[in-house]
């Protein structure tokens, strides 16, 4: 019998298995439900896996891995620049330390809650596992805006945040970065009331700037290995991104750097957008108006509704809260990179997707798709690259950032990329062929699924119940 084939009695063993944890993780932790999808998109891969694996179940690795080993929430209270108090509360996520100390992003966003951290964080354990890098899974972040507030307001909201957080985080503990809401200011804001705290310089922290210890290329890293993935994908059908019309959604670091890339390789960038609405640009964005984009969002920290008004053949599509689709995704071209937030493509959005001729679809933001639309892509064959497996470069470039503090060396711009493009191609090899063994070729879900999780499962085995 082939590693894919179970008998009807096994499916029905595995599969009642999973849906007693899945009742237990939805009672133990209500009202989460982007966690609640998190951990079934998981699970629903691993039903391949564990008739294979009894000892999967005996040990309880699925119960153990749903629970995060430490959680902390705390109170973050800050003076505004009329000097009344704010207070807003912090997290940071321990979810598993079983091939690595912790390591995820931190988010500043009004929704940050619990449950999103959770299945942000969930997710990174399995990402950081496909990296082939030693590194646990973490999160963490805040329910602060940044958005409106001087630097003095960002700055002093970050040494209070940090001031509770570095008791808990260090280079061999847990290692935060940056997500939404927090960049290269941040960054540094963090790691200077860390320094001053803790009388230490180490790499407790990766985004750093250059002049002290970031890697060159941690910007760029999670846009441009979503465009390695895509590649890497569309080589299985012996095709490449030359001439190919690509869809980007966000405007942010991401985004940015995936049309970056996306020019490099010949493919022609459409779209962009924020909270406001969808920029549509017919003849395509070229490198002139990415440097506008760049100086807008980065420095200007404008809207981009303005790209519309610097370069006229550009529609501008505001966003209607009310609709049941994206006006983003109902554009016809050959591939997608959805680049923004979490839950981005609905069920509508891939069936527009698909009418519209989209082949390619690499996930650079987390779990941008819904459960119902991940399905659609894989019944209507769409190469598909799940967030897990096509946006970890970024955190792959953060794991190189720690290998050169740790090493006390920088390397150059192009060691670097050249490290997050053999770290991508072998991030698709392993879910290219786990698919394969376990039943399901061409799944990149199921592959990634299986391929992050094993490594994890088979650790904590290891060391035993802990």
């Amino acid at each position: 019998m082939s590693a894919g084939t179970l008998t009807p009695s096994e499916t029905r063993v595995s599969g009642d298995y999973i849906e007693q944890v899945m009742a237990q993780v939805k009672a133990k932790n209500p009202a989460e439900p982007e966690f609640h999808q998190a951990v079934q998109e998981v699970f629903d891969s691993l039903r391949l896996v564990l008739q294979r694996h009894p000892e999967y179940r005996e040990a309880k690795i699925l119960e153990r891995i749903v629970e995060p080993e430490r959680l902390i929430m705390f109170r973050v209270p800050w003076f505004d620049d009329q000097g009344k108090i704010q207070v807003n509360r912090g997290f940071r996520i321990e979810m598993n330390s079983a091939i690595g100390p912790y390591k995820g992003g931190l988010r500043f966003h009004p929704s940050v809650t619990l449950g999103i951290l959770k299945f942000l964080a969930f997710e990174q354990v399995f990402k950081n596992s496909l990296t082939t890098l030693p590194m646990g899974g973490g999160k963490g972040g805040s329910d602060f805006d940044p958005k409106g507030k001087s630097d003095n307001e960002v700055m002093r909201f970050c040494q209070s945040f940090m001031t509770e957080l570095q008791r808990h985080i260090g280079p061999d503990t847990d290692v935060p970065a940056g997500d939404i809401g927090v960049g290269g200011r941040e960054i540094g804001f963090l790691f200077g009331q860390y320094k001053r705290l803790r009388n230490e310089f180490t790499g407790v922290l990766t985004g750093k700037g250059l002049n002290w210890g970031g890697s060159l290329i941690r910007p760029e890293a999670t846009g441009y290995g979503c465009v390695y993935f895509a590649a890497e994908m569309l080589k299985t059908r012996k095709e490449t991104l030359e001439g190919k019309l690509c869809l980007v959604s966000g405007s942010g670091n991401v985004s940015q750097y995936t049309i970056e890339k996306l020019l490099d390789l010949g493919a022609k960038p459409l779209t962009v957008s924020d909270s406001n609405g969808v920029i549509c640009d017919p003849d395509g964005i070229d490198r002139e108006k990415l440097a506008y984009i760049l100086e807008l969002k980065n420095v200007r920290r404008g809207r981009i509704r303005d790209y519309a008004d610097k370069f006229k053949k550009a529609i501008f599509m505001a966003t209607d809260i009310k609709s049941d689709h994206n006006p983003l995704w109902n554009i016809k071209a050959d591939c997608a990179f959805p680049s923004a937030t979490q839950n981005e493509i609905n069920a509508k959005d891939a069936a527009n997707l698909i009418k519209n001729g989209v082949k390619v679809v690499s996930e650079g933001a987390n779990m941008p798709s819904t459960l119902e639309a991940t399905k659609l892509f894989l019944e209507n064959k769409i190469l598909y690259g799940p967030a897990k497996a096509a946006n970890a470069g970024g955190v792959a470039t953060s794991g190189l950032e720690m290998a050169q503090n740790s090493a006390r060396l920088s390397w150059t711009r192009a060691e670097v990329d050249d490290r997050l493009h053999k770290i991508m191609i072998a991030i698709h090899d392993n879910c290219f062929r786990t698919a394969e063994k376990y039943g399901t070729p061409g799944n990149l879900v199921n592959g990634a699924n299986i391929g992050g999780f094993l490594k994890v499962a088979d650790s904590m085995l290891d060391q035993g119940l802990v």
